[in-house]
């Protein structure tokens, strides 16, 4: 992909009301999207629900369930199972719950309890046979996922000092990521010998990380480069030869951007093709694309474009799809979740 010399424009396609509350996050499933198979994305709110919302044949997205009356507290966190059959979703009543996609249906068919009070963020392993969890009781909990329904926790992670706010796997292997209100993100590896999960890395200050509250983080297609950011107004890309024969291979600090948000960014996601999205308290998205002028030092980014007022409140979350188009979904405190398509200045779609 290209960006050199050609403007673009985040087209907003559409506008979704439901929720009644501030929206936190939102998830693409799984192959949704792409051939011919209509996209499909989860948002989940204050209000205490998740809405399933689904692309109908003219290309706009409608609400197709409404997951309620199981969390008693806001939900702020859902993730797709691998396979696109399970959803999870951490909320502030302390527990996640596993929704079980039948057809059109979605059950609630098991509920992960444990940390002590707000669950902040759940994600599945590349393999859908690891779960993990985080919250403000500082912790980080792996569950593994059996026959059944049944989910066991193998690991309880106690590295970070202060509320997690986001744990994500790497996509090419089963290294964790938590990030925190200490300012650090952990890397977590299980020890080949036994079945123990322990810390191999901190990024944090002193190795050029985030000096105030990690928010989030992404990885590329290849899990080879992570991009995170900060209430310090940063956005930080990172990058390790971190493979399976060499889980402990150090990640590097690369790059850092700053100068275009100026409040605390919520939320990075990296597309498929390279894109970073981020979403901030500024009500501001930005996306940025690797500059391929500068070989000298390793990687660096530029900004491709900024969509000032994407929303009337803080952006919370931006989660990129990766189908045939380039569709990204954004969630904001204003209570809504809006669906964007990034095309060509000219009118055109990208191709």
């Amino acid at each position: 992909m290209n960006f050199e010399d050609e403007d673009f424009e985040l087209r907003e396609i559409q506008r979704l009301e439901g929720h009644t509350d501030k929206v936190w996050s939102v998830a693409w499933k799984p192959a949704t999207g792409i051939n011919g198979v209509p996209a499909v994305f989860a948002s989940c709110s204050g209000d205490k629900t998740v809405r399933i919302w689904e692309e109908n044949s003219t290309g706009s997205f409608q609400c197709q369930a409404v997951l309620e009356e199981t969390h008693t507290r806001t939900v702020r966190s859902c993730a797709w199972s691998p396979s696109g059959k399970f959803l999870a979703t951490a909320s502030f009543d302390a527990t996640t719950a596993i929704w079980e996609n039948v057809g059109v249906d979605f059950e609630c068919v098991s509920t992960l309890e444990g940390h002590d009070n707000e669950v902040k963020s759940v994600s599945w392993n590349n393999s859908g046979s690891l779960l993990a969890t985080c919250g403000r009781d500082k912790s980080v909990w792996i569950w593994e996922v059996l026959p059944g329904n049944e989910f066991d926790c193998v690991s309880v992670l106690q590295g970070h000092t202060q509320d997690v706010k986001m744990v994500q796997w790497n996509p090419s292997m089963d290294a964790l990521f938590s990030c925190s209100y200490d300012n650090t993100i952990k890397v977590w590896v299980e020890n080949g010998d036994s079945d123990d999960w322990h810390c191999i890395q901190t990024l944090g200050e002193s190795n050029s990380g985030h000096t105030s509250t990690v928010w989030s983080l992404s990885f590329d297609a290849s899990g080879d480069k992570m991009v995170s950011c900060s209430d310090d107004l940063t956005i930080k890309v990172w990058t390790s030869k971190m493979q399976e024969w060499d889980q402990n291979a150090p990640w590097k600090h690369v790059c850092t951007l700053s100068g275009y948000h100026d409040r605390t960014i919520f939320s990075v996601n990296w597309s498929r093709e390279g894109i970073i999205a981020s979403g901030a308290a500024d009500d501001a998205i930005c996306l940025f694309v690797e500059n391929n002028d500068n070989e000298v030092g390793g990687p660096s980014f530029k900004l491709l474009l900024k969509k000032e007022k994407a929303h009337e409140m803080d952006v919370n979350s931006v989660q990129w799809n990766s189908g045939d188009r380039r569709l990204l979904a954004s969630a904001s405190d204003d209570g809504t979740v809006k669906i964007w398509e990034l095309v060509r200045l000219s009118g055109q779609k990208l191709l």
